[in-house]
């Protein structure tokens, strides 16, 4: 484990050539600059780690993992100074990587420990506004993650990519680690973009001419037995109708209510966009989440996206995209206290099944 060298990783950005695959790391190769400067002492406790699951895309490490820096075990207080201190560099961090991974910070992790991490990036919080997963509140600006069943499995996609108002950033949080599998698989937008250009050019030309439709019909109330089963009362913050309507409204989405539940119309809206900061173009959809896994008593998901001109969608182009999504993936297994931080421009998050207990909580930010 090398002293993280922060003067290295500010200047470093990634190449202009196109990398559409990537590669598992070297596990000999350092990741450090051989002329690292010494740290401010408040900053010292973020070291550079290696895991068995890091890739390399494009000469860049996805993701990012800090480590503390010595076996001593910190104080929560040492963290959060160190990382209001530090911002502005794990801000390039994040930038340049995609996802950071703190891991070994905490041997008794609590909610409000999660809470008071999140407080300390100074991050605006973004209301769960229009999102499909049922949550739930526990403390401050933190939620539960997707509660659907554990023998389900969460596909591929951004954070809330199907309204307009989406967060920039995302954290994960485990306080208790799963039995069994229940990663949360992350994989780079442009790469995805990348490959799929390669191989399916008119469909992805046609996406970016078209956009995508999503559809969605939600109960009055959240069904806990299904990925999507946010209601509307809860997806939109109300239990007035008229309410609903003003703030689906600004969202751009269309209602049809019916007996028991609201039929959802989101679009046409871009289902390929342009990430200014890294001036490249980012798969940014829920196509393949959609088309795959929003399907419950209520819902199809071969009808649940479609191009933005009202025309179906390829079946064997989605499941294409959905093998390159796992292809390019990092799934890396949750241990107790991890935080993940996700720039959800560059990110797309999955979460595979798992074999409870496995509690993770989350927190979005504009």
């Amino acid at each position: 484990m090398n002293t993280f060298a922060w003067s290295h990783l500010w200047n470093r950005s990634p190449p202009p050539s196109r990398r559409i695959r990537c590669e598992v790391m070297d596990r000999e190769s350092p990741f450090s600059s051989s002329t690292e400067k010494k740290m401010p002492s408040n900053l010292s406790i973020f070291a550079e780690s290696k895991i068995p699951q890091q890739k390399i895309c494009g000469g860049v490490v996805f993701p990012s993992v800090l480590s503390p820096a010595s076996v001593q075990d910190y104080e929560p207080s040492v963290l959060l100074a160190a990382v209001r201190d530090g911002k502005p560099r794990l801000d390039t961090l994040l930038h340049t990587h995609g996802a950071i991974l703190f891991r070994g910070y905490n041997s008794s992790p609590t909610a409000s420990y999660f809470n008071d991490v999140v407080e300390a990036f100074g991050y605006e919080e973004l209301p769960y506004v229009g999102g499909a997963a049922p949550r739930t509140n526990v403390v401050g600006r933190v939620f539960t993650a997707n509660e659907s069943p554990p023998d389900q499995k969460i596909p591929f996609h951004h954070e809330m990519a199907q309204v307009p108002e989406y967060p920039l950033k995302l954290f994960f949080f485990c306080e208790v680690e799963p039995v069994e599998g229940g990663e949360t698989p992350i994989v780079l937008s442009h790469v995805v973009y990348e490959r799929m250009k390669v191989k399916h050019p008119e469909f992805v030309e046609k996406l970016e001419k078209h956009g995508v439709i999503y559809v969605r019909v939600l109960g009055e109330d959240d069904d806990p037995s299904s990925p999507i089963g946010r209601g509307w009362k809860s997806t939109f913050l109300t239990n007035d109708k008229s309410v609903a309507e003003e703030r689906a409204a600004k969202l751009n989405m269309k209602l049809e209510w019916t007996e028991d539940g609201v039929k959802t119309i989101m679009g046409p809206i871009p289902a390929i966009k342009y990430d200014e900061t890294r001036q490249r173009k980012i798969w940014f959809n829920s196509m393949v989440a959609a088309y795959t896994g929003w399907e419950d008593k209520r819902n199809d998901p071969k009808k649940a996206v479609m191009f933005g001109d009202g025309t179906p969608l390829p079946e064997q182009l989605v499941l294409d995209c959905l093998k390159i999504l796992e292809e390019e993936s990092v799934a890396i297994p949750w241990e107790k206290g991890d935080v993940i931080l996700i720039d959800n421009l560059a990110v797309l998050h999955a979460r595979r099944p798992f074999t409870p207990p496995r509690r993770i909580l989350a927190s979005l930010c504009k």
